[in-house]
């Protein structure tokens, strides 16, 4: 008898044991919130890659060229990031870019010179206010810590790429999206050609696109949404 009490002793432990991970593993489960912004930067990352490659390959300006490969090595460093967390998370991401933030790399393809630098300074700057202020809002609404961290530690990339875009846009004369009073992007930005991470890509907090990186949505993106749209 004491020896049957002893076994149901240790599988009452057992059982106590398992408690907490099971619980965790509810806890685990991401906000739509959550979900859209890691989607949402994702893309970004993609297009950023891609169309940091572009201007490597068909930039004229050096300060192009430059740029590109700065958001090729940081855009890929946050993507593997994302992936992690997601996983974590058994969140599915999308393979591809979205449909705006595919228009803005096609159309990058078929431009060279200096009509190419312009064009891609103001995809990416439109993208990449997407993407900061999808960023913005993963760190005000979203519930998950692990994904909120890791908009936290994406927010200072994407707005020294920003920063950098806006000093190179003055060299070459495009226009700059205009910004808030803190000097971060805000909605209502002067550009208008569509950025990786068009307005389709799912932003935390409901806005369209991140553009985790517009060109990176989460959207964050495109050249920079999700969400988040481009860096």
């Amino acid at each position: 008898m004491l020896g049957l009490k002893r076994l149901g002793l240790l599988a009452t432990l057992v059982v106590v044991g398992l408690a907490p991970a099971t619980a965790a593993q509810a806890a685990a489960q991401p906000s739509t919130q959550d979900t859209q912004y890691l989607q949402a930067l994702h893309q970004v990352n993609l297009t950023e890659i891609e169309t940091g490659n572009l201007a490597q390959q068909k930039g004229q300006n050096q300060q192009v060229k430059d740029l590109g490969a700065q958001f090729v090595t940081d855009h890929t460093q946050l993507d593997q990031t994302v992936q992690s967390t997601a996983q974590q998370l058994n969140v599915q991401l999308p393979n591809a870019p979205n449909a705006d933030q595919q228009q803005v790399v096609d159309r990058l393809k078929n431009l060279s010179g200096a009509e190419f630098d312009k064009a891609w300074v103001t995809a990416e700057l439109a993208g990449h206010v997407q993407a900061i202020q999808a960023t913005q809002t993963e760190i005000s609404q979203g519930s998950e810590q692990s994904v909120v961290q890791l908009a936290q530690n994406a927010l200072p990339v994407l707005q020294a790429h920003y920063d950098a875009l806006v000093a190179l846009a003055q060299t070459l004369g495009v226009p700059v999206p205009q910004t808030s009073a803190s000097g971060t992007p805000s909605p209502g930005g002067s550009a208008t050609t569509p950025a990786p991470g068009g307005t389709e890509s799912p932003t935390p907090g409901g806005t369209e696109s991140p553009t985790p990186g517009g060109t990176e949505s989460p959207a964050p993106g495109g050249t920079e949404s999700p969400a988040p749209s481009a860096s």
